[in-house]
């Protein structure tokens, strides 16, 4: 579970990343010259702000009678002149700084080698100049709230560095404070007409054993030291969306002080306990071969034509190490860029895009037992939830709320950048899809308590503004689009796209169930079990396609990056191999249409097509395409260019290939159901999992040779009733709660 290079990184997309959920970093390991490029995940640019646009209400009926008879482009034109959020963009996510560490006479080295552990989340950096070997140890600790740098060498006296600031921004401010600290002050850019309102306060501060400190020039010079220990601290103004009151100086002060006091192995020892507690949770071991022993980069370049399953597990676990670093409850949810981003103008704001990129980011959070990793994204929900009941009434004079394709730091829910890619209002419901995963894998009535209002308010909204269709008389949205995809040239408005109806279908059966199991709010359930019966259905077309619209017009040589019509398939279970037969056929054929290219998070999520489809085969071939095409020396997914979502994706996969899990509510009573190696590759023939989560309530762990199972251990969490599948072998139990029942291949009870 290492990564390792031979080389310093030379970019960013060869650096190693750190975090501890709110603040990140990039180590480069360089020798003379290192650059360490840091984050804190509150430091966005702009200030609070509304996009709901009262003009937009004046003219929805327009735009759906134009839509209902056919003048798709002119709805389109008129939303882009009347319909869009005001301001058109959102705000864009910000670096927070760059550390610069000058060694005099590292320029020449020997026995380089810099890693990342995912075992401990500690970054090392080796080397030798002369007879001296040097070494760093830099992670960011959840415990301490800082990254720290620790350097030593194997000789006393050795550690000579100079370390300073700098930033990106032009607004900046560089100070001493004190004797042995140095801050850095940057201010969020302004975009859109906003003025930046946020800064973010950094401080770093030393303590060296023996040796001298001083400060020169805002800058740190350390000399003849046995080690030094660099403790980084980051925070900002930013309170909440409305609130930018915050007193950042004050908190890395606070921080700094504090940990200073530790001795570095005790910061040490803290850090990797508490970041075990989550990873070590899930094992995977997909066997080892010789490539195994090659720098990383060299893997990912040969993966295509060498055996490397430990690469598989190391992928894997790396999204695992991701997630941790980067989505911890009280932290921001993972952007598009995770928590780290070197530029103030990211490549698309590094917001939330949530007609698929947020969340695919937490499909792995559940199963992979990190569900802690998801509160950031439920409180997100919960903020969007408010600033949606505006944007809601404001823009459409309904009930509930709603969110379209993007959200940023502010909470902002309007359609944004354009009718083509932003007019979509479906991206709220899908959000509260991971509200209803939280309460399937957890069985948590109190959870489900608390964000019920949340999932109703959404329900609520398309209650309200769902539209009988003229001509098939289906209840749709309109108007609204398939992401990203265009119906015509350049033209994507329409009404009722499939993935729509997929996605409130879901949100009203969810809503539905989460009634009766609450025992509340029946008048409600009863309004939406007589929408939802009303629905437009999922079509099958003159190509054996699953329809992407209402209309049969999908074109069998678009190979387009999304594949929003399968939403269905995965991560939904509305089409099935054992239920939904003929769909599930049909679901296949689109994938046969569309190809297997794509860019690095499209490829991600046809790994999980696949192997939903049963053909762990052509799941691995995705796999092996999103490894050897979309992905950096660093292990970051290349879109390109970076977006993390990949990462996750693509870890989500594996899990899929190995296990499938659905539940099922019976008199409010919650169960589970699972498919054990459902689509194993035969590039993977041996290999054994620990730790899964599987809806119902259940830890798996699984174990095959020669592709065919050994045993799988299924502990029972709450208690639930459970069907557990493998091959043509099915098997239902009545479980006790802390109970584990062993199974053989034959799907024997043996223990």
């Amino acid at each position: 579970m290492i990564l390792f290079y031979d080389k310093p990184a030379t970019q960013w997309v060869e650096a190693i990343p750190i975090g501890n959920g709110r603040i990140g970093a990039m180590v480069f390991g360089k020798t003379a010259d290192e650059l360490i490029q840091f984050n804190e995940d509150t430091f966005w640019g702009e200030g609070p702000y509304d996009s709901a646009n009262p003009d937009s209400l004046k003219v929805l009926p327009q735009a759906r009678k134009l839509v209902f008879e056919n003048k798709n482009k002119e709805a389109q034109d008129l939303i882009n002149q009347k319909m869009m959020s005001v301001p058109l963009r959102q705000a864009p996510y910000q670096p927070a700084g760059l550390l610069n560490l000058i060694f005099e006479g590292h320029q020449q080295v020997t026995d380089y080698r810099r890693q990342l552990d995912l075992s401990t989340a500690v970054t090392t950096v080796e080397y030798k100049v002369g007879d001296v070997m040097f070494k760093r140890q830099i992670f960011s600790t959840a415990v301490d709230n800082v990254t720290v740098i620790h350097l030593s060498a194997d000789k006393p006296g050795k550690i000579s560095f100079v370390a300073d600031f700098s930033a990106v921004q032009e607004k900046k401010k560089i100070e001493s404070v004190g004797k042995d600290t140095i801050s850095l002050e940057v201010y969020g850019i302004e975009s859109n007409g906003i003025d930046g309102k946020l800064r973010c306060h950094s401080r770093l501060k030393v303590v060296a054993e023996k040796g001298e400190v001083r400060l020169e020039n805002n800058k740190l010079h350390i000399e003849n030291a046995d080690s030094a220990i660099l403790f980084l601290a980051s925070a900002t103004n930013y309170v909440n969306y409305k609130d930018i009151s915050g007193q950042p100086e004050l908190i890395v002060e606070k921080q700094l002080n504090a940990v200073a006091k530790k001795p570095f192995e005790k910061i040490l020892s803290d850090h990797i306990a508490e970041y075990q507690k989550f990873f070590n949770r899930v094992q995977i071991d997909l066997g080892t071969t010789a490539a195994a022993k090659q720098p990383t980069d060299v893997r990912i370049k040969g993966f295509a034509e060498n055996s490397d399953p430990q690469l598989v597990a190391t992928y894997f676990q790396f999204a695992r190490y991701l997630l941790i670093s980067c989505s911890r409850p009280g932290c921001q949810p993972a952007n598009l860029q995770g928590l780290w981003n070197d530029s103030i103008t990211p490549p698309w704001g590094s917001k939330y895009t949530i007609n698929i990129n947020t969340e695919m980011n937490y499909w792995l959070s559940e199963p992979t037992n990190l569900s802690e990793c998801g509160e950031p994204l439920f409180a997100m929900i919960k903020d969007n939830s408010v600033t949606g009941r505006k944007t809601a009434k404001v823009n459409y004079d309904a009930k509930g709320w709603v969110c379209h394709h993007n959200t940023d730091l502010w909470r902002a829910t309007a359609p944004v950048d354009g009718a083509f890619y932003g007019f979509w209002p479906s991206g709220g419901a899908w959000l509260c899809q991971h509200l209803w995963y939280h309460y399937e894998y957890t069985g948590d009535k109190q959870f489900l308590e608390k964000y019920y209002p949340i999932m109703k308010g959404a329900a609520e909204f398309f209650v309200d503004t769902l539209v009988e269709h003229p001509k098939y008389k289906w209840l749709v949205t309109c108007p609204s689009m398939s992401p990203e995809n265009a119906m015509f040239e350049k033209v994507s408005t329409c009404a009722g796209p499939t993935m729509d109806m997929q996605i409130i279908r879901d949100l009203f059966n969810d809503c539905i169930m989460a009634s009766k199991i609450l025992g509340t709010d029946k008048a409600f359930r009863k309004v939406l079990e007589g929408k939802v019966s009303r629905l437009a259905p999922m079509q099958i077309g003159k190509h054996g396609q699953l329809q992407e619209w209402l209309d049969d017009i999908d074109c069998p040589e678009t190979h387009h990056r999304h594949v929003s019509h399968l939403y269905g398939l995965f991560p939904s279970s509305q089409i099935s191999k054992d239920k939904t037969p003929e769909l599930f056929a049909a679901a296949k054929k689109s994938l046969e249409i569309r190809g297997d290219g794509g860019t690095g998070w499209s490829m991600a999520w046809k790994i999980n097509f696949w192997a939903r489809l049963c053909d762990g085969d052509h799941s691995y071939k995705m796999f092996t395409n999103l490894i050897s095409i979309g992905t950096y020396p660093n292990l970051f997914d290349a879109h390109p260019p970076f977006q993390i979502d990949g990462n996750f994706g693509g870890a989500s996969g594996i899990t899929e290939m190995l296990m499938q899990s659905y539940s099922k509510i019976n008199d409010k009573e919650l169960s589970g159901e699972i498919y054990i190696l459902p689509a194993l590759p035969s590039a993977l023939p041996n290999g054994s999992v620990k730790g899964f989560r599987a809806r119902g309530g259940f830890e798996v762990n699984i174990e095959w040779k020669n592709g065919k199972l050994v045993q799988t251990e299924i502990k029972s969490l709450l208690g639930n009733n459970l069907k557990i599948c493998y091959g043509d072998k099915t098997i239902e139990t009545k479980t006790k709660r802390g109970e584990a029942y062993i199974y053989n291949e034959n799907m024997e009870l043996t223990k």
